[in-house]
């Protein structure tokens, strides 16, 4: 037995010993290859660090030609040659008395021999001296020279070498070579434009004797090596030389393909400096311009005021705007609640006729061209979208209802505009409802004339209501007075009573606004000519395809220009096609006949009409690029919009997935959710497609409570509702931000709910009792007793006694069982509070058909308390499942109970 024993011990030993040794050796080769693969990679960035020096001294000099500039000097010097090779007289390339250049022997001709090349050689024309041929390169001057480019000659190089046809000196060996007319496009290398005269006229000059022409064939090779850089190959005979010359082809062609890779890297790191050049190029550029653009600034040449309006939910912001307008925008809004930013142009002369009635005296005199105003959603979860709104207006019209004073988004709004320094003015709306029965309509006319009118009650009742909202204003450090009274516009806000509803005092609002903005706003309403745009919603127009409409906030556009903007695969890069407004007064969401323009001029709501727009993001900004550079410069900007969003992903990668129409909309709706502490896992813009549902699945396994798609004001395609459905994603689709959070609420309480009675039976609440009498001392035990710890006494908790001794350091547990009944004054209960007890509470106690028989005043007796017993597992539970219902006493306890009862 023990040799047995002895043996399987030796086994695993030596089992061990070779996954050891094994483990060791799988180490060591993985240390070698990495090691390896870091050398390579070092040789690697030494040779490309070292390509890239050459390329960036060659460009330095002139020297780096594109494929293209190789090209075209190739073609070049072959349309040259070939007007050599037909007799055609250059005057240029010529020298006085030259004899005329004959037509090329076509085919292979015999190298010339020693004597005759010798022979010819003195009856060539005198030429001035020139710089001796070098010699020939070494071998390893050539194993350098392989990877050279034709670029890398130097001017005085190929100067050298086509001189040489005047001192061609014959060597011991035959040299071979081609005709003009037989060199390919891709071996002939064109020479720089300086040395092309020098290299033309002798050629030219050989031409009337064969031999000679073949004598010379050999130095105009040298002139215009082969793009692989090697120098021409010496033969006895004909077929040695092309075998050589096959032989060096191959070798060129593989050590090509070797360094393609490290060509095609050190291009794109080449490329990469360059885009990031061109970048600094244009950031430089732009604020060069926009600082020259500030400097010529004129106080007389205006832009249109741009104008937000703000306020609480059902204040009349909308209904105000179609007062304004004479139009009814609001009956398209879902549940009359605007959702989507909207923008209107009041041009100069309707400003003059709406406010015809109380500028009666001429005081108000219009000089701006024009109101652009923006409404903007009053919902408190659109702070997102109004800051957009409100950074691009001049002014704001914060609207209040007079029977319901200030709310928590007409404070949310104070506050933004208060933080962003925008001027204001109130529009204390509904001023029509202060009694209905009494109220003396008079439609359209100003307010004095209006109030006048009036009867004493009403004046009175008017007063009261407007103290009353003037102490609110005062209470969020806001000073205000009705506009006709105030005496400093600048410092203390003006309030203008209106009705939208009737059209009381909406000349009176219309007239301030031009005022404050004409007289104090100068200085931001100065035209400049650099754009500034954002778009406010992107829209399929029949006849138009996909368009955007935008707010031009300054500077102009015209047709044709290049722009900028966010997509939602990656920045768009395109050209206007139309400039489209639509009719003055009317807003851009509602259908009507569109005017064209050539050109539009900042401030207005412009429709684009470009190619490539489907993709575009709505509530980003638009740039207008002039050049190549600023398009790169103005595609990271434009996408600045879209990632900045990345900050609301859970970087633990669980949370719902949202889905939403604009920028603007999205922004919303992920800084609701926020606030709401709702987990978002991923989002998307635009309609709801398959591949968003099944990337929300994902979430089934991570936290299935979190497999739900938030969609805002988008619709779900078929394939998408019937994947969820496959899948169990829920999608919940609104068109306002609340109903979307309800939805989600009940979701989360049904699946809380669900979980809570799932877990019930394991969750064990903390309490001590304090036996004050036995009715019954087993099966079962009932106890009257008093809550002595812990805030409830529930039925189902598992109880016990819990004897410590400190002396012995000793624990002992005795279970009793669970409790099964409590009553109070003979009235059953299923939890008693501590505060209930009153004079006492009778607990049932029974224990499980496992466990053992428990006597009261045989283990246990009046001295001992009885106690919950806790596990990890029950802790655990009321942490994740019941921790918003365990009170803070009740965590104390449960710290307490858990050392007594000695739970890890």
């Amino acid at each position: 037995m023990q040799a047995a024993v002895a043996e399987k011990k030796r086994l695993e030993e030596e089992a061990e010993r070779q996954r050891q040794e094994e483990i060791a050796r799988i180490e060591a080769e993985e240390a070698r290859i990495a090691e390896e693969e870091r050398l390579a990679q070092e040789a690697k960035n030494a040779k490309k660090e070292k390509e890239k020096l050459k390329k960036a001294e060659l460009k330095a000099a002139g020297k780096l030609l594109t494929p293209k500039q190789k090209a075209e000097r190739a073609a070049a010097e072959a349309r040259k040659q070939a007007l050599l090779a037909s007799g055609v007289t250059v005057a240029a390339l010529q020298d006085g008395g030259a004899p005329a250049a004959k037509r090329p022997t076509y085919g292979k001709k015999k190298p010339a021999g020693k004597q005759q090349q010798q022979a010819k050689t003195p009856s060539q024309p005198a030429t001035p001296a020139e710089p001796a041929t070098p010699p020939p390169a070494k071998a390893e001057e050539k194993k350098a020279d392989e990877d050279e480019d034709d670029w890398d000659k130097s001017d005085d190089e190929v100067a050298a070498a086509t001189a040489g046809v005047k001192d061609l000196k014959v060597e011991d060996k035959k040299e071979e070579s081609e005709d003009d007319w037989d060199k390919s496009s891709e071996d002939e290398a064109p020479p720089p434009p300086k040395a092309a005269p020098k290299a033309a006229a002798p050629a030219a000059k050989a031409a009337p004797a064969a031999p000679a022409a073949k004598a010379a064939a050999a130095p105009a090779a040298k002139a215009a090596p082969a793009t692989n850089g090697k120098a021409p190959v010496k033969a006895e005979s004909e077929s040695e030389d092309e075998s050589d010359e096959d032989s060096e082809e191959d070798s060129d062609d593989d050590s090509e393909d070797d360094s393609d890779d490290d060509d095609d890297d050190s291009d794109d790191e080449s490329s990469e400096d360059e885009v990031e050049a061109a970048k600094e190029r244009a950031r430089v550029a732009i604020a060069k311009r926009r600082k020259a653009a500030e400097a010529s600034q004129d106080k007389s040449d205006l832009r249109s005021p741009i104008c937000c309006i703000l306020g609480h939910v059902d204040t009349g912001k909308t209904k105000l705007l179609d007062k304004i307008r004479q139009t009814s925008v609001q009956e398209g809004e879902a549940g009359g609640i605007t959702q989507q930013i909207g923008a209107t142009f009041f041009p100069k002369e309707a400003l003059i006729e709406k406010t015809e009635v109380v500028n009666k005296d001429g005081s108000v005199d219009v000089k701006i061209p024009g109101l652009l105003i923006i409404d903007t959603p009053g919902h408190e979860s659109f702070t997102n979208l109004r800051s957009r709104g409100s950074s691009l207006c001049n002014i704001a019209i914060l609207v209040i209802d007079i029977t319901h004073g200030l709310e928590p988004q007409t404070i949310e709004s104070i506050n933004m505009l208060k933080m962003r320094k925008t001027p204001f003015i109130v529009a204390l709306n509904k001023i029509d409802k202060l009694d209905v029965t009494e109220w003396k309509v008079n439609k359209d006319t100003g307010f004095r004339d209006t109030l006048a009118q009036q009867s004493k009650r009403m004046q009175r009742m008017f007063e009261d209501r407007l103290q009353h909202v003037k102490m609110l204003l005062m209470e969020q450090g806001l000073n205000s007075e009705v506009y006709d009274k105030n005496p400093n516009p600048g410092r203390i806000v003006s309030i203008v009573p209106t009705s939208a509803v009737t059209g009381e005092g909406v000349p009176d609002l219309l007239a301030l606004l031009v005022k404050l903005t004409q007289e104090r706003m100068t200085g931001s309403l100065m035209y400049i000519s650099e754009p500034e745009a954002t778009i406010l919603e992107v829209k399929v127009i029949e006849g138009l395809g996909t368009t955007i409409d935008i707010v031009l906030v300054n500077g102009f556009l015209k047709e044709g220009d290049t722009i900028v903007l966010c997509g939602m695969n990656g920045p768009i890069v395109t050209n206007v096609r139309a400039l489209l407004t639509p009719q003055p007064m009317r807003e851009l969401r509602i259908k009507s006949a569109y005017v064209h323009h050539k050109q539009v001029k900042a401030a207005l709501g412009v429709k684009i009409s470009a190619p490539g727009l489907e993709k575009a993001i709505a509530g980003a900004r638009m740039f207008v690029a002039n050049n190549a550079d600023e398009e790169e410069y103005y595609k990271d900007l434009a996408m600045d919009d879209l990632t900045s969003l990345d900050k609301f992903v859970q970087k633990s990668g669980r949370g719902v997935y949202v889905q939403a129409s604009t920028l603007g909309s999205l922004e919303a709706l992920l800084v609701f959710l926020k606030d709401m502490k709702i987990p978002v896992f991923e989002f998307g813009l635009g309609p709801v497609y398959k591949s968003a549902v099944i990337r929300s699945s994902l979430m089934l396994d991570r936290a299935p409570e979190y497999a739900v798609m938030l969609c805002f004001d988008v619709p779900v395609t078929f394939e998408a509702e019937e994947q969820a459905k496959r899948d169990g994603v829920k999608i919940f689709s609104a068109m306002i931000i609340y109903h979307l959070f309800d939805a989600f609420k009940k979701h989360m309480e049904e699946v809380t709910e669900a979980r809570k009675k799932e877990a019930a039976p394991n969750a064990v609440w903390p309490v001590k009792l304090k036996i004050i009498k036995p009715f019954a001392s087993k099966d079962p035990i009932i106890l009257g007793c008093d809550i002595v710890d812990g805030a409830t006494a529930r039925v189902g908790t598992p109880v016990g006694v819990v004897r410590y001794d400190k002396e012995k350091n000793t624990r002992e547990i005795i279970p009793l069982g669970k409790i099964t009944g409590l009553e109070i004054n003979h009235k059953p209960m299923q939890v008693v509070k501590r505060s209930q007890v009153g004079a006492g509470v009778a607990v049932k106690i029974e224990r499980a058909a496992y466990q053992a028989a428990r006597a009261f005043g045989r283990h246990f007796d009046e001295k001992d308390e009885v106690v919950s017993l806790i596990s990890r597992q029950s802790l655990d539970v009321l942490k994740n499942t019941f921790r918003d219902q365990v009170e803070l006493s009740d965590w104390a306890l449960l710290k307490k109970m858990k050392i007594e009862q000695g739970v890890q």
